[in-house]
């Protein structure tokens, strides 16, 4: 899991740190880097599993644009200088260092630092704990490692060990996706993206529940047992056969005599749908974001459904960052959990993104010293995150 991000020079971006939790919820004007940030992870993820091209990049949820405008356009100095991303890993010293670049030249791509690069060879060397390997190849691993760190042997095993669990942390960002899910993909059950399981606006879904309802009970029941946050729902029939030809799940109302399919239902429904699946599936990524969570969602629903999703997040080791517009969003986190982080972004008086924690000591009062829910505080402007030129 991550635990802290410093980025500098990505887009609005500069000299930015940052600690974060399990579920971190975002909010700011549009326009102050909230994406943005997520983008730099979707970055980071992209160079841990060396693929930065842009049909990648675009395909994870970056808006990819010529290379000056990827980097921060403070000065003209900084559409030269590479993208730096430091990431700190839990429980892990020292941090790992991403330094991207690109030659802003047509049809080239970015790429990682060759240092960097020959480090992630160290990954390979996670062999040394295994109790098969025999003598001749330890010392050969050995001697590479020490070659290259320049130190003894207990130094060299150290940094091998450090590389490994650094592996294993990257396995787990490497799918890391900016999801948006939209309303057509959604519906629509026989279109199917380029990523599976579940594609950045919601394509896969019906696969995804087949595979649920076939391997896992436990977390086919808690699709269930959150889709009853509709007081209407009564039950969801899921198609078993992944092959068959039937593309629809059957949905069944407790006021009516007939049954309905996807096409018919709520919209909301389905986003609450493909969020509850994307948490509960071993199959999905373990760290990833949704862009604008509210969509189509009633306020009451919004802050029942982020109590959800924060205790299905801990449930099943995920990492969640999401942003929103919506203050019902805010009454659904506890801020006395630590794992639980409400961000604030702005942009100082240089254009830089930063990002400001409220912790529950920071939680206004009214006038007459009574409490006041997140929704009402971010209202009335005491969070901050709202627009001030009118």
């Amino acid at each position: 899991m991550i635990r802290q991000l410093h980025i500098n020079n990505y887009k609005s971006l500069h000299n930015l740190t940052l600690e974060v939790g399990r579920f971190n919820v975002i909010i700011g004007e549009n326009g102050c880097g909230k994406s943005n940030f997520l983008e730099a992870i979707t970055l980071v993820a992209a160079a841990a599993a060396n693929k930065l091209d842009n049909e990648f990049l675009t395909s994870r949820g970056i808006r990819v644009t010529k290379p000056q405008l990827m980097r921060s356009a403070f000065s003209d100095d900084n559409l030269h200088e590479p993208i730096k991303i430091v990431v700190g890993y839990e429980n892990l010293n020292p941090k790992e260092n991403y330094t991207l670049n690109h030659k802003n030249e047509a049809y080239t791509k970015w790429s990682r630092s060759e240092k960097e690069k020959q480090k992630k060879e160290i990954y390979l060397l996670h062999k040394l704990s295994d109790p098969k390997i025999d003598e001749t190849q330890e010392k050969s691993l050995i001697s590479f490692a020490k070659a290259y760190f320049e130190g003894d042997k207990v130094e060299a095993k150290k940094h091998i060990t450090h590389y490994k669990d650094i592996a294993i942390n990257e396995n787990k960002l490497e799918n890391f996706i900016i999801y948006s899910p939209e309303n057509t993909a959604l519906r629509n059950f026989t279109k199917e993206g380029q990523i599976e399981p579940l594609g950045i606006n919601g394509e896969g879904l019906l696969k995804l529940l087949k595979v649920i309802q076939n391997e896992s009970p436990e977390q086919r029941q808690e699709i269930h047992n959150c889709l009853q946050l509709f007081d209407w729902y009564d039950g969801i029939d899921i198609p078993k056969e992944l092959s068959a030809s039937e593309d629809k799940v059957t949905i069944t109302d407790r006021y009516l005599t007939i049954a309905f399919d996807q096409r018919s239902a709520n919209e909301g429904f389905l986003f609450v749908l493909f969020y509850i699946a994307l948490m509960v599936s071993d199959y999905t990524p373990k760290i990833f974001a949704i862009d604008n969570i509210d969509t189509s969602l009633n306020p009451k629903l919004c802050t029942k459904l982020i109590k959800e999703l924060v205790r299905l997040a801990k449930k099943y080791d995920k990492q969640v960052f999401v942003t929103t517009h919506n203050p019902a969003i805010l009454d659904g986190i506890d801020l006395g959990d630590d794992e639980q982080r409400l961000l604030v972004a702005s942009r100082n008086k240089q254009g830089h993104t930063r990002f400001k924690r409220l912790e529950l000591k920071d939680k206004p009062r009214s006038s007459s010293n009574e409490e006041l829910r997140l929704s009402e505080a971010f209202l009335r402007g005491y969070l901050g995150g709202l627009p001030k030129g009118f």
